[in-house]
């Protein structure tokens, strides 16, 4: 397997794939076509340097993935709330409607992205601490008790997964998020980007977010063992404060997980990659048409191929 650096996300109804700065976004609309958008992405980060500078590069990366996950998302839901309607936005001026989603969509995005970073830690980081310091009286030893809360924290994150994949929308988003990983893996495994193809490769990939988020909860259990502090509310400080920290040594993990074949990296990658089985499913061959259409909007897989790997099935 040879990484070829495409990175996506499944949104409602369809699927986003970004390759360096270009991203497309596939979407099948209520009426069966599908739409396809590509567009260049401005990092928030002006100084280009700081994306390159190895554990700093990763807090901005995952900054930036938040905010075009986000946009993307908010895109493929405009198809439905269209569709809706329909009729009263008829009456509206286009120019009108533009505008006025617009700055919607900045508002919506900004809030979002707060609201997301709020709970985010508050579920994540803080609750397991709260959870496990009630064990205080019952155990003493600080490194038992952060270790019983790195495991809560894991609990937590994969109960989340159980409880809003029960949804029926969030069940589709599934199965779009395992067509996304299976047109990389049919890409880097050189075969050719068809439906057969892609049906057949795997829906598990060590590049995924789940991965990242996987080893986030892992790396903080390993540096708030490093780090310990006898105030209580010392101790939530600096699990906020490790955060950007943990998100830096995260990303370089899984970049090195997506790059290497060593049976350390894979033994490291196989918790997250367990999780996987939980927030992807099978797709169905419609969803993998709108996962094709998207990696070809942004990535020339043949080109790829040609140049890392001597033959490509099917090509």
């Amino acid at each position: 397997m040879k990484s070829s650096n495409i990175g996506g996300q499944a949104v409602l109804e369809g699927i986003m794939m970004k390759h360096k700065d270009e991203y497309a976004v596939a979407v099948r609309k209520p009426d069966g076509e599908i739409v396809v958008q590509k567009e260049t992405y401005k990092s928030i980060v002006k100084w280009e340097q700081l994306t390159k500078i190895p554990f700093i590069r990763g807090i901005f990366n995952f900054i930036d993935s938040m905010i075009l996950g986000i946009k993307t998302l908010t895109y493929s839901a405009e198809f439905y709330e269209e569709e809706e309607g329909k009729t009263e936005n008829e009456e509206a001026p286009a120019k009108a409607q533009a505008i006025r989603r617009e700055k919607t969509e900045k508002l919506l995005m900004a809030g979002t992205v707060a609201l997301s970073v709020v709970l985010a830690v508050s579920i994540f980081m803080v609750l397991p601490y709260l959870l496990s310091s009630f064990l205080t009286p019952f155990i003493s030893s600080y490194f038992v008790r952060t270790v019983i809360e790195g495991f809560v924290r894991i609990g937590i994150f994969i109960l989340y997964i159980l409880l809003v994949s029960r949804m029926e929308d969030i069940q589709r988003t599934f199965m779009y998020h395992g067509a996304e990983h299976k047109c990389i893996n049919c890409i880097e495994h050189g075969l050719a980007l068809t439906v057969e193809n892609v049906r057949a490769s795997s829906r598990q990939h060590k590049r995924c977010g789940t991965s990242f988020l996987f080893f986030v909860m892992a790396i903080s259990i390993i540096l708030l063992l490093i780090i310990h502090v006898e105030s209580p509310v010392m101790r939530v400080i600096i699990r906020i404060a490790l955060l950007p920290v943990i998100a830096g040594i995260s990303y370089e993990v899984l970049k090195l997980a997506g790059r290497s074949e060593s049976p350390v990296v894979n033994v490291l990658s196989k918790p997250g990659l367990a999780v996987q089985k939980l927030t992807t499913k099978e797709p169905d061959d419609s969803m993998i048409e709108v996962a094709i259409q998207a990696v070809e909007a942004v990535f020339d897989w043949r080109a790829y191929e040609a140049e890392n790997f001597d033959t490509a099935e099917g090509i």
